[in-house]
């Protein structure tokens, strides 16, 4: 009997399923800092636009390190390379910092409510772990090189 170092399909389907979650997390960023129009601005509520016009740059770029890191650690899942496990772990350190941030630092619970101000980043910081673990994992079954 053979053993093959071919990962699984639900590996697959797993890594497709964080590229796609990653990207939503790029497309965020990006709507959040470099494409914030005064259109976009009008949809929000004047305590929204002031919270995110009073983010410091550098949670800005800790916010594009969280999620360019995790974007780069899906694609290199999904071309099996070990070089995932310690970019998951960069965009875990970094969604950390930020939310910590905002928690700490800022009213954003009270400004955008309980599911975005703490459940969805709950939620975030709990794909970024399994995302770290999963990796490890793989990395563990040979699957990544």
């Amino acid at each position: 009997m053979t053993t093959t170092n071919k990962p699984n399909a639900a590996y697959w389907v797993i890594a497709i399923i964080a590229l796609i979650w990653n990207l939503m997390g790029v497309f965020a960023y990006l709507g959040q800092t470099v494409l914030l129009t005064d259109e976009a601005k009008a949809l929000l509520t004047p305590e929204q636009v002031s919270l995110i016009e009073g983010t410091p740059s550098w949670i800005n770029i800790v916010f594009a390190v969280a999620v360019f890191s995790g974007l780069l650690g899906c694609i290199m899942l999904l071309i099996r390379k070990k070089l995932a496990t310690p970019l998951f772990l960069i965009s875990l350190l970094a969604v950390l910092v930020q939310n910590i941030y905002a928690w700490a630092a800022t009213n954003s619970a009270e400004v955008y409510g309980s599911v975005q101000g703490y459940v969805m980043p709950m939620i975030v910081i709990i794909i970024c772990v399994f995302l770290y673990l999963y990796s490890k994992g793989a990395a563990k079954k040979g699957w990544l090189s």
